[in-house]
């Protein structure tokens, strides 16, 4: 510590929580039931959201749609959240591992060993920018809690330098940061053990990123109504998913015959589902998908 910090006094994620004033003072199953019910305020805070989540959802879907990617960063617990969502998105929609990006101050060591000090690095993003040729077709969310991270606060600087369409997502409702296109404010409030954005403020966090990826491939056609059509049966556990789902759409196939149009298809269960729908080959398919932009519905109606 060289020089004396700015006063966060001020924002909503380091006040006092006046239902935890005696938190020490509690029973351990007290204190449990005092952190779940403080857990609904997650909810709440990203359903009053919903309109600058879907905002920044549509950007990135139209990002995504010409060839961008969606690149997140943040520092501890945002950064953390950041990396979950976007290395789930593959096992998911099976989409390149290249489109949803996760970046934690400090690099991937910092998921398992924190490190404070690298969030005060108001440039500490720029070779990691650099790696990636970051530019117009991207677009970029930096996360935090408090609002004030310089590290996500400089993200934010450099990705609009670059051209990218720019989103802050934060917890603290007066954070209103340069260079941002999109502001996404969770207003969660106190935490339970004062600013411990990991509680709450983390959970708003999870949810409000897992609506961002999950509607922007909505949108790319990912899925068919609430099903996980683009799926890649690589272990037990999705085969047996894929089978289920393709019965769904053929009832009267016995589970051998969905087994085998799942193996025609390379285990690639929306390609098994036009193969059986069309009565095509493998490569007749993957031809009809394409034209119809990877979407089940509009290629098998």
């Amino acid at each position: 510590m060289t020089q004396l910090p700015p006063d966060r006094a001020h924002v909503a994620t380091e006040q006092r929580h006046e239902a935890s004033q005696e938190l020490d003072r509690l029973s351990s199953v007290d204190i449990v039931a005092l952190l779940a019910h403080d857990q609904r305020r997650a909810v709440e805070a990203v359903e009053q959201a919903a309109g600058a989540i879907a905002a920044f959802v549509d950007a990135v879907a139209g990002s995504l749609a010409r060839g961008g990617r969606l690149v997140y960063a943040g520092a501890g617990t945002s950064g953390r959240l950041g990396v979950l969502d976007a290395s789930e998105c593959p096992p998911t929609f099976r989409s390149d591992p290249a489109q949803v990006v996760g970046i934690i101050a400090g690099g991937d060591g910092a998921l398992r060993r924190s490190s404070e000090g690298r969030e005060d690095e108001e440039e500490g993003i720029a070779a990691e920018f650099e790696r990636l040729s970051l530019d117009a077709r991207d677009c970029f969310l930096g996360i935090a809690a408090g609002g004030t991270t310089p590290y996500a606060l400089g993200a934010l600087r450099l990705a609009k330098a670059r051209g990218a369409t720019t989103g802050f997502l934060t917890c603290a409702p007066h954070a209103e940061p340069a260079h941002c296109d999109h502001r996404i404010v969770l207003a969660t409030g106190a935490e339970i053990l004062t600013g411990s954005t990991r509680l709450k403020a983390g959970t708003a966090t999870k949810i409000a990123l897992n609506a961002i990826t999950t509607a922007a491939f909505v949108r790319l056609g990912k899925t068919y109504g609430n099903l996980m059509v683009d799926l890649a049966a690589t272990n037990d556990k999705l085969v047996d998913r894929a089978l289920r789902i393709y019965r769904e759409f053929f009832p009267n196939d016995s589970r051998e015959q969905a087994f085998t149009q799942l193996e025609a298809a390379g285990g690639l269960l929306k390609i098994a589902l036009v193969m059986r729908a069309r009565s095509e080959t493998r490569a007749e398919a993957e031809r009809t998908l394409a034209t119809h932009g990877g979407s089940l519905r509009r290629a098998i109606g």
